[in-house]
């Protein structure tokens, strides 16, 4: 197995889409996240070049090591808990909370605990809680279309078009067509300079700890990351039948969060949705051939950190109703192949249909996401209902 012959153009635009919809759907958030924390224009592009690069590095030696599409992220739900968090502390605190939410979690990688915990869940559950988190994405194709018919319909066109004769290239075939309606409707503005800037900053900041902030932010920022991130990177990696040691991962991205914390990296975790865009039959047919879209993400996120303010500004390109509709085209395979398994077991069909349910009500409870109790109440289910 080498990467020169299983490379293929599928693999390496499904970890493009990963990386675009990655980052234009949630670089906002870090940003107001950088600023709440005290940061000026240049730690903000710090924040950006650390996150990128430590999501490049991590997807790309991870999914060369253990050839398959391991796809890391930061924590969006984490930095949406930052913007309010750290509100009033000094920048040097707040890089504080993210070396210590790094390391809890590297010593629950390290323990094996949370990997124990995932072996308890069984097949059918973990595939109706990932379609219950790529759900929304689906029918968000159909929400944006009623403000932007004219594009969003083509595209779904393509996409029914693409899949009837060839598969394997559909979501490149939407790419392209959101690319030509985007410039056709003279949406885009570039200045040259946000093009040609090369402007990647890594700014040190060494931190300081203060005992209320990590137990009123770095906990809930490592609690937030488990259950809302890792929890679904797993099963994600569990219902796309990709057999790697999770807690060894979950070590990789706690100790990657403790390196680059104090240049901005606050949280790096195993990525569920883009993850199933590299994971899913649109970027090989053949499993042991989809790390090529782990590799591809991994460079694609590099270039990203490394050209840092630019990259945002390239990415802001996209309207987001488009940046919706081609993570939600990109993901219908995948939504029906778990839904599919996640029914299919009879003994396990309610259960597994109460656990697709809660998960999209987007109920939380303490704090704690749907994901982590769409599991929880399909697993008490279980214990109920009687095996047929």
């Amino acid at each position: 197995m080498s990467i020169k012959e299983d490379i293929s153009v599928s693999a390496v635009v499904a970890g493009f889409v990963a990386v675009l919809v990655g980052f234009a759907s949630s670089v906002a958030i870090v940003m107001q996240a950088a600023l709440a924390a005290g940061a000026d224009e240049r730690f903000v592009i710090s924040w950006i070049t650390a996150l990128g690069i430590g999501m490049g590095l991590t997807c790309f030696f991870l999914s060369w090591y253990y050839k398959k599409p391991v796809i890391t992220a930061w924590s969006t739900p984490g930095a949406a808990l930052l913007v309010t968090g750290l509100d009033g502390v000094t920048y040097s605190q707040a890089i504080g909370v993210f070396v210590v939410a790094g390391g809890l979690i590297l010593l629950v990688g390290i323990t094996g605990i949370f990997n124990r915990l995932m072996s308890l869940i069984p097949y059918q559950i973990a595939c109706a809680m990932l379609a219950g988190i790529l759900f929304q994405f689906g029918i968000a194709v159909f929400d944006v279309m009623v403000n932007d018919v004219y594009r969003i319909f083509i595209m779904f066109l393509c996409y029914l078009v693409a899949k009837r004769y060839f598969p394997r290239y559909a979501i490149l075939v939407v790419l392209v067509i959101a690319l030509i309606l985007v410039f056709a409707t003279n949406e885009v503005f570039i200045s040259q300079t946000s093009m040609i800037a090369f402007s990647p900053a890594l700014i040190w900041q060494s931190p300081s700890f203060d005992l209320k902030l990590i137990i009123g932010v770095a906990l809930p920022l490592f609690i937030v990351t488990m259950t809302a991130q890792n929890l679904p990177g797993v099963v994600a990696l569990k219902a796309h039948k990709i057999d790697v040691p999770t807690s060894s991962i979950i070590s990789w991205t706690g100790l990657t969060t403790i390196l680059l914390a104090p240049f901005g990296g606050f949280a790096f975790n195993l990525a569920a949705i883009t993850a199933s865009i590299c994971m899913g039959v649109e970027s090989h047919k053949v499993l042991e051939k989809r790390y090529i879209a782990g590799l591809s993400a991994g460079v694609f996120y590099c270039l990203a950190g490394l050209f840092g303010g630019s990259i945002i500004a390239v990415f802001s390109l996209f309207p987001q109703s488009i940046i919706i509709a081609l993570a939600g085209l990109a993901l219908i395979s995948t939504i029906a192949i778990n839904l599919k398994t996640a029914l299919d077991s009879e003994p396990h069909r309610e259960a597994a249909l109460i656990t697709f349910l809660v998960t999209i009500s987007d109920i939380s409870f303490f704090d704690i996401s749907s994901a982590f109790w769409g599991i929880a109440f399909g697993l008490v289910c279980l214990c109920f209902i009687p095996k047929k």
